[in-house]
């Protein structure tokens, strides 16, 4: 087989509220996601036996062998491969980095329907257009009239471990998002976003004061809010030339910090 290649692209939850936790502990979820054009790299080939190369800026603590989730997705799709990994994204990040790795490897293997397995956000990175997520990530429906978004992501280099932020949560019974509208325009859009949530960021700021920090860099943006458990947080700008220059700006004040301006996979 000759070489393939897959490319895994960031997890931004534009909203993420969380509306309970069952018996088993797991959380329930209301969450608008949309994927960026940043992301990690994967290429395979078939092998006599599996193995894994990480590369890249964030390879330093990648594990290699079957703890890390391509691996275990390359075991589920029944492959035996030899891969390379480039970590473009940040560890700990609340952008699914490793979520959207092995979604990229059952997507190249056509093996979709081991995704539940591998965790509760493989499923959704397995497309990369705008859904809805609900439930423990087991309920998505794509949303036709998410608008491409300029944005600019910001991580500062701390990593925020997701149960910890969970065990810091103090209410976990909040209101979904409701109906999601069609919006007639991009600014409806963002004026719909404006009154939405991500109820684990007031726990995750706990954790990491220095979230707080990257919201304030922010603060020019139409909406700056965290994705996901954290440390990620995004800014929406009214177009490409505002969030270049944003993403400039902060990366000079904050040079140790991960800036990335990037565009939304929308889905118009």
């Amino acid at each position: 087989m000759a070489t393939s290649e897959a490319f895994a692209p960031a997890k931004v939850n534009l909203t993420l509220h969380v509306t309970g936790q069952r018996a088993d502990g797991y959380h329930l979820l209301d969450s608008l996601v949309v994927f960026a054009d940043v992301g990690d790299r994967l290429w395979f080939e078939t092998a006599p036996s599996m193995s894994l190369e990480v590369t890249g800026p964030f390879s330093v603590g990648v594990p290699e062998d079957d703890r890390n989730l391509v691996w275990r997705a390359a075991e589920c799709a029944g492959k035996s491969l030899r891969i390379r990994l480039e970590k473009n994204l940040p560890h700990g990040a609340g952008i699914g980095g490793g979520s959207a790795d092995a979604a990229a490897v059952l997507r190249t293997f056509e093996a979709a329907e081991t995704a539940p397995h591998l965790g509760a956000d493989v499923p959704v990175c397995l497309s990369n257009r705008p859904q809805r997520m609900q439930g423990v990530g087991e309920r998505l429906v794509f949303e036709k009239a998410v608008p491409v978004c300029d944005l600019v992501l910001v991580n500062p280099a701390v990593p925020v471990a997701t149960p910890d932020v969970f065990r810091a949560l103090e209410k976990r019974n909040n209101s979904g998002m409701g109906e999601v509208p069609e919006w007639a325009s991009k600014q409806a859009f963002v004026q719909w976003l404006g009154r939405q949530r991500n109820d684990l960021q007031k726990a995750a700021q706990s954790i990491a004061p220095v979230i707080s920090d990257a919201l304030i860099a922010l603060e020019d943006a139409l909406i700056a809010r965290m994705s996901g458990s954290g440390s990620t947080c995004f800014g929406l700008y009214p177009d490409a030339s505002a969030a270049v220059q944003a993403a400039s700006r902060i990366s000079a004040a904050n040079p140790g910090w991960w800036v990335q301006h990037t565009k939304s996979i929308g889905s118009k």
